[in-house]
């Protein structure tokens, strides 16, 4: 990262780029190396800090443009490449960095990430990878393994994490690369590297959350082992590793394989670090710890045309063909109506509404109230009460299914009420949870509980709404009943379809 070919009037330091605000995230957090290599790094890329711009989404990395004595947007979730992406393609001359991370950058932004790739907008993503959501307290993230244990997943998660680098390859990119925020050297040389690209970089970068995840990449980040754990990859060179340099990578068939060096091994019979091979690079990405030392450095780096430079040159040819473009024309170039009705619409405001403004709408609100029938009438004037609800019959959860059945019989009811130790509703027990959960579905029925069968928090009304809204409600869900609450929850009655119909049955008899 020499500094010779920078011109004089760019020779910046690390202090060119440190803002005057002051630097908040955990003690402890990587991100803070990760900063602080950037801002190293940056004097020496060859671009004016006038020309530099960092945009961010949400997350405990996103607070980075503020930090950062450059041009900077901290924009929204996950939106952070779409906004890189129109700056880039706008002033082609600007060096635009993405900080984003594994949440940010992979679930809600997932789309905009890969999009960015495929286009090879020339912009840098660092993706900062600690497998949790940090800033919203620790949630299992898309890059956490299955099985993580964490707030929003107690029982381990069951999705499949992403690989940000084979994503990445999936997208046909054009540069990718990982480093860990712990081995601050390489770090900065990842950054260098990826600033030189034409075409979108990605760095991927490991690390730990102090405070939700602290021992996430902790196999690997010992400075003690990192000869064991990581390989750290060379264009062209072939892939060793080990304190004494004696392990290496081979492949058997398409399988990468970790061989010890001796005993007729030597490095000739290695794989050779290939940076142009994308074969090659998706199966450094397949590789990880303990099976396999974790490849570092460049894994895929090959020379194609950015987005920006085919839309140039797109319009480039465009206005050789038909000029340099024109707004107007381009509005009135295409298919014209006149609409004559409302040529001259009174615009001064008097405080009174100009029946020029919109005269249907006018119309509308003068337009006669539709009349009602006598039994839409009923429906919305007669309250619950005035079915007689039947009383509930209730049953406690625990309940078997066989003496809970023999009550609906019983009492000739098509429902039961379930209600907890302070007789508070929590169920609904209907003949079609008989006929859909339990007929020819449970062998023991006095072995079986009825609250593992019924219809857990239903529906319920208090006794003074009007009959319109329990019609509503069973029209809606396709209920045949509906229990009645008090303001505490306690059953107080069951309705029926059928007590509406009688109900208007009689209502019209009365009349």
């Amino acid at each position: 990262m020499s500094t010779n070919n920078i011109p004089l009037e760019l020779k910046l330091n690390r202090k060119d780029f440190v803002s005057d605000q002051t630097v908040r995230w955990c003690p402890g957090c990587g991100d803070y190396a990760i900063l602080a290599q950037v801002q190293k790094v940056l004097p020496t890329i060859g671009v004016p800090k006038e020309n530099i711009v960092f945009i961010s989404g949400i997350g405990c990395s996103s607070r980075f443009p503020y930090y950062m004595n450059t041009y900077g947007i901290h924009s929204i979730h996950g939106r952070a490449p779409t906004l890189a992406t129109g700056l880039a393609i706008t002033n082609p001359d600007l060096s635009v960095w993405v900080v984003t991370g594994d949440g940010d950058g992979l679930s809600i932004g997932g789309n905009h990430f890969i999009h960015a790739i495929r286009r090879n907008v020339d912009l840098n993503i660092l993706l900062f990878n600690n497998r949790i959501y940090g800033l919203t307290k620790g949630q299992y993230s898309p890059t956490s393994p299955r099985g993580k244990v964490t707030k929003s997943s107690p029982m381990g998660s069951l999705d499949n994490p992403i690989n940000p680098i084979s994503l990445a390859l999936a997208a046909d990119a054009t540069f990718v690369a990982r480093a860990l925020d712990a081995d601050t050297k390489h770090l900065g040389e990842a950054f260098y590297e990826a600033s030189q690209h034409k075409g979108t970089s990605l760095v991927e970068i490991y690390q730990n959350c102090v405070i939700f995840n602290p021992t996430e990449w902790e196999s690997i980040s010992d400075r003690r082992n990192r000869a064991e754990t990581l390989l750290y990859l060379k264009h062209g060179e072939p892939m060793i590793f080990g304190k004494n340099r004696d392990k290496g990578v081979m492949l058997d068939g398409f399988n990468p394989i970790v061989v010890e060096l001796g005993s007729g091994i030597t490095e000739d019979d290695l794989l050779v670090h290939d940076e142009t091979s994308k074969e090659l690079a998706f199966i450094l990405s397949s590789m990880s710890f303990p099976e396999f030392p974790v490849p570092v450095g460049v894994i895929r780096r090959v020379v194609r045309p950015t987005y920006t430079e085919g839309l140039l040159q797109q319009i480039k040819e465009a206005q050789d063909i038909k000029g340099p473009g024109d707004l107007y024309t381009l509005y009135t170039s295409a298919d014209l109506w006149t609409i004559s009705e409302h040529d001259e619409p009174q615009t001064a405001q008097s405080g009174e509404l100009s029946q020029d403004v919109n005269e249907q709408y006018v119309d509308d609100l003068e337009q006669e109230p539709v009349e009602t029938t006598f039994i839409q009438d009923l429906m919305v004037e007669n309250t619950l009460a005035d079915l007689k609800p039947k009383p509930p019959i209730t049953v406690d959860a625990d309940t078997s299914l066989e003496k809970a059945i023999r009550q609906m019989n019983t009492h000739n009811i098509g429902c039961l009420l379930i209600t907890d130790d302070k007789d508070r509703l929590i169920g609904i027990f209907t003949e079609r949870d008989v006929l859909m959960r339990v007929t020819g579905l449970v062998d023991d029925l006095a072995a079986a509980d009825v609250g593992d069968y019924m219809t857990a928090d239903p529906v319920a009304l208090t006794a003074d709404l009007p009959i319109a809204q329990a019609l509503h409600e069973m029209s809606v869900h396709g209920f045949r009943h509906l229990p009645l609450v008090d303001s505490e929850y306690h059953p107080e009655g069951i309705i029926s379809f059928r007590d509406v119909i009688n109900h208007m049955k009689a209502s019209f008899t009365d009349n």
